[in-house]
């Protein structure tokens, strides 16, 4: 494990990564009300990265095993993302946010269970605060059983990214940061392609104004390319459970932009959240040895 400097220094970079995630909504709901479907809006977030590096995964193509599990983690997290903006559609932003805040858990879990590291106490707690934040925060109204399908959909996020996580931290020391980022994109875009294909007419996936293509830049750079070249150097550095906590930042960034973009209420429920949030990420921060 790392010094406590370098923890603290990826952690601080993490949660910053996590800012720029936030703006996903935002955009993604714009392109979307632009005209534009979920899996278009994917496409345009996951294709630069995987695209421009591909090079470096051909230079690395003797590491086959690392990546194979890049891609199958750039799968996972392409099938979450479609999910989770097609639950934007229809669920208030926060809902969203609160169900994609599992994903520290699922994190823990996953690591526990799958990859065969145990997570300390500390962990536990800190993704309990999270989740228990993701709980308080869910003032948006009473769920309907209407609204049960979205919610699934909408868990698909959590689970993907806890593996991708999972994946990025364990599994890929064989590889280089551009080879490590490149894979997991393209496993990205080799699930979206069937589905840009299957899904009927591609007229959808060009922005059909200046500020859709604006959009479709903040989307890819903003809001991928640059948080996921953050997570791709500093995740193996502070560990998995690490790294979702300190991502969970992600949240409180979900209800300022649902209050200044799409007017919803902003309560003591988000506030007590945030809250909860900053203490997880310091809870984090105790010494662990276990990880």
């Amino acid at each position: 494990m790392d010094n406590p400097r370098t923890i603290f220094l990826g952690t601080v970079l993490i949660m910053l990564a996590a800012l720029c995630f936030g703006s996903v909504p935002f955009l993604a709901r714009s392109l979307i009300d632009g005209g534009m479907r979920p899996v278009d809006v994917a496409f345009w977030r996951f294709a630069l990265p995987g695209l421009i590096f591909f090079p470096f995964v051909w230079r690395a193509r003797a590491h086959l095993g690392p990546i194979v599990w890049a891609l199958s983690a750039g799968l996972a997290l392409g099938l979450g993302w479609i999910g989770y903006a097609t639950a934007l559609r229809t669920l208030p932003v926060a809902t969203v946010g609160v169900l994609y805040m599992t994903y520290p858990l699922f994190t823990a879990l996953l690591g526990w269970v799958w990859f065969g590291y145990r997570p300390t106490l500390q962990a536990w707690a800190a993704a309990g605060l999270v989740l228990l934040a993701a709980v308080i925060s869910a003032s948006t109204g009473p769920i309907t059983t209407g609204d049960i399908p979205a919610m699934l959909i909408a868990l698909t996020a959590p689970l993907g990214f806890s593996y991708g996580i999972a994946v990025l931290t364990m599994k890929l020391d064989a590889l280089g940061v551009f080879a490590r980022m490149a894979s997991i994109q393209l496993g990205t875009l080799m699930g979206l392609a069937p589905l840009l294909v299957l899904s009927g007419s591609l007229a959808t996936l060009l922005p059909v104004s200046a500020n859709g293509w604006w959009l479709v830049l903040g989307v890819a750079i903003v809001a991928a390319f640059v948080p996921q070249l953050v997570y791709t150097i500093w995740a193996p550095r502070i560990g998995a459970t690490r790294t979702a906590i300190a991502g969970s930042i992600e949240l409180p960034t979900m209800f300022v932009v649902g209050w200044v973009a799409f007017s919803e209420p902003l309560g003591l429920g988000q506030w007590i959240a945030a809250a909860l949030i900053l203490t997880a990420i310091l809870l984090s921060q105790a010494r662990q040895t276990t990880e």
